[in-house]
């Protein structure tokens, strides 16, 4: 008797924590952001069958950001008219009755979807605190060509950061005008950002788990459905960016960060300085590993040099100053760390804030 009591507890359990989940999303996350996500996330929370239908993905795929990228891939897909629609319209409660009648009809494509994919970890705009940050890393080693190699940015948007067109807030301007993809960012400031142009990049070298390939349809379509469908801004912003990697695709390799590296700069010519970027991407990763990951780079400047660009936030990556910032002070730390021979030299250049939408640059140099 009390093994069957313990039983149905047990599910009772999951499924409140689970609503509470998606209710958490709907009114904290997506409030104020995405009233289309918010209004679906609550009425998900609230729908035992929506829950029970969640629940046949495993644990770990039963994220709100993760099932519904799968619903609106159906949607995109053409899979699911109705939902397609009602987002189209920006229709809250059409929405959230499509998205639970969805999951409800197409609970196996649903979470097959789910399970097969990861949630890319790329956002479009990182170019801003970028391309200063890897000019500046150029400048110091005084190479006239690049090798880019981007860690945990799934589909290596990061790798165009050469090729876009960037205005700052205080009359400055870097990299191509004329590039499709133009971004904004703010100088926090009086301080302006070194006016240098980027050499050449003759490599770019893109390393994730599960990297994605945006000259692929299905894989292009995945990272459109992970965007929240009434940010039409973002979606702009997204197309510029897959076209703009499209035509120079990068070198994509699947793996472990610190197991691949080796390889990433074995595909950077001898002649071109490596700079591998990471943004937001080591915090996902233990401390242990990113220890190893230094280590790495260490490994790879007894042959070369060898340039580290860090947009991550306080106090994430190793050997980055954080200059007596609190790890809860709510910006980033721009790093860039230098490895030549036995000699490597860290600094904190720069602090940015909304992944990169304000930037405050520290150094004269």
């Amino acid at each position: 008797m009390r093994r069957s009591a313990e039983g149905s507890a047990a599910p009772a359990g999951r499924a409140r924590t689970l609503a509470q989940a998606y209710r958490r999303f709907g009114e904290v996350d997506a409030a104020g952001t995405s009233p289309l996500y918010e209004r679906v996330a609550v009425a998900l929370s609230e729908s035992d069958e929506a829950l029970r239908a969640i629940e046949t993905a495993p644990a770990r795929k039963r994220h709100p950001t993760l099932i519904l990228a799968a619903l609106h891939d159906l949607a995109l897909a053409g899979r699911a008219p109705v939902l397609a629609a009602a987002y189209a319209a920006a229709d809250g409660d059409a929405a959230a009755d499509a998205a639970i009648d969805t999951l409800l009809r197409m609970t196996d494509s649903v979470v097959a979807i789910a399970t097969r994919r990861t949630r890319p970890t790329d956002e479009t705009g990182h170019g801003g605190v970028l391309y200063p940050a890897v000019a500046e890393a150029a400048h110091r080693v005084g190479a006239n060509a690049l090798g880019l190699i981007d860690v945990g940015r799934s589909a290596g948007l990061n790798l165009t950061v050469d090729r876009v067109g960037i205005t700052y807030d205080n009359g400055q301007s870097l990299g191509d005008p004329s590039s499709p993809v133009q971004l904004s960012t703010s100088i926090v400031g009086d301080r302006p950002v070194p006016p240098r142009a980027m050499p050449e990049v003759v490599a770019r070298v893109g390393i994730d788990l599960d990297p994605v390939d945006v000259t692929d349809p299905d894989e292009a379509r995945w990272l459109r459905a992970c965007l929240w469908p009434d940010q039409p801004e973002r979606s702009v912003r997204l197309e510029a960016e897959m076209a703009l990697a499209a035509t120079a695709p990068p070198q994509l390799l699947h793996g472990d960060a610190v197991e691949v590296l080796p390889d990433a700069f074995a595909r950077v010519p001898a002649d071109a300085l490596p700079v591998v970027t990471t943004t937001w991407a080591l915090s996902r990763l233990p401390i242990e590993s990113r220890l190893r990951f230094l280590h790495r780079l260490d490994e790879a400047a007894a042959g070369r040099a060898v340039a580290w660009v860090s947009a991550e936030g306080v106090g994430v990556a190793p050997a980055i100053p954080t200059l007596g910032d609190r790890r809860a002070s709510g910006h980033s730390i721009i790093g860039l760390a230098v490895f030549d021979g036995s000699v490597r030299r860290a600094e904190a250049i720069g602090r940015c804030w909304s992944r990169g939408r304000m930037l405050a640059w520290l150094t004269d140099s």
